[in-house]
């Protein structure tokens, strides 16, 4: 293989967040930029196994900057789980003269990049674009500001009701194994507490809360992959403890990696985007790009995958004095 890249694909996997058109954007107008010719697979690594590969240029992704989800699609693929799946995706690509690949998406889209260089020494870097801020090796993901901005407006309406009622809401927020919306989008929100995967709150501890603020109406949001349970069963376990409150759950869910992305999330992808392209011509390889204190960086693959990244511990103290 011409170790001077020529033909680069771009797909996305995985959970769409807000902001993947706009790094779709970026990597095609960077290929063309620095003279490559570019593609897009639709479907993830199911459409690389399937064929379905087209070429771009700069007007492929006019106007695809301000809207959610991804116009590439994605979808899980079991076939590429197999060798004999990645060698039909591998055989697909350099039938075009394919050279370089840039996935789009979390830790199970850089799993995938990093087995593809493994076993055929392509060229491969991820972008992290998952709504959950869960990857080390970047202070933000593409998506997770929009989400969370998403999960905010939603809590602000919710608390309307609740005060007029004097209800305690139990609102849950997604984010996998992450708290990161969860213990931000309370803070923003005014949450009473925050109940996040890293740190296990029992109900006797969440009672002591509630019973300590002396409010009438309270928020509680939950992450969704918290050690004490759903908000539906954290709402039951409590109201059988303590039936003073008037208890609801809400459950967010999708509308919070569906709509157009925040100016953050789209200048954010853009320059992950130009950096993923800057980075391959460089002869960097299986690598995640990554912003840390407004740095663009680019993270090995045993850096990043299968680690956890920690909650910051100034936000778990700034949510314990906001509480009372």
């Amino acid at each position: 293989m011409s170790t001077e890249i020529k033909k680069i694909a771009v797909f996305t996997s995985g959970g769409d967040a807000p902001g993947m058109n706009a790094a779709i954007r970026a990597v095609v107008r960077a290929s063309i930029y620095y003279d490559k010719e570019v593609f897009a697979v639709y479907r993830g690594y199911e459409g690389m196994i399937d064929n379905d590969i087209v070429p771009l240029d700069a007007r492929s992704v006019g106007n695809i900057i301000q809207r959610g989800g991804t116009i590439l699609k994605s979808a899980r693929s079991k076939e590429f789980r197999t060798p004999e799946g990645r060698k039909q995706a591998y055989d697909n690509l350099r039938a075009r003269g394919i050279d370089a690949l840039v996935g789009i998406g979390g830790d199970g889209t850089f799993t995938g990049l990093h087995k593809f260089y493994e076993e055929f020494n392509m060229p491969v870097i991820c972008i992290p674009g998952t709504i959950d801020n869960d990857l080390p090796g970047t202070d933000y993901t593409i998506g997770y500001d929009t989400a969370t901005n998403t999960a905010v407006e939603a809590i602000d309406k919710i608390r309307d009701t609740a005060l007029s009622h004097n209800r305690l809401f139990f609102i849950e927020v997604m984010g996998r194994d992450s708290g990161y919306i969860a213990i931000n989008s309370g803070i923003a929100g005014g949450a009473i507490a925050a109940i996040i995967p890293e740190e296990k709150m029992t109900t006797d501890e969440l009672i002591a809360m509630l019973d300590k603020s002396d409010k009438r109406s309270s928020l509680v949001i939950v992450a969704e992959g918290g050690k004490s349970g759903s908000a539906i069963e954290i709402a039951k376990q409590v109201n059988e403890k303590f039936s003073y409150y008037d208890t609801k759950v809400t459950i967010l869910g999708h509308l919070q990696r569906g709509g157009s992305p925040s100016y953050f999330d789209r200048v954010l992808a853009s320059k992950m985007g130009i950096a993923a392209i800057e980075g391959l011509i460089q002869g960097k390889t299986d690598v995640m790009v990554g912003v840390r204190d407004k740095t663009m960086v680019y993270n090995d693959f045993n850096t990043t995958m299968n680690k956890d990244r920690e909650i910051e511990p100034e936000l778990l103290r700034i949510a314990k004095i906001l509480s009372i």
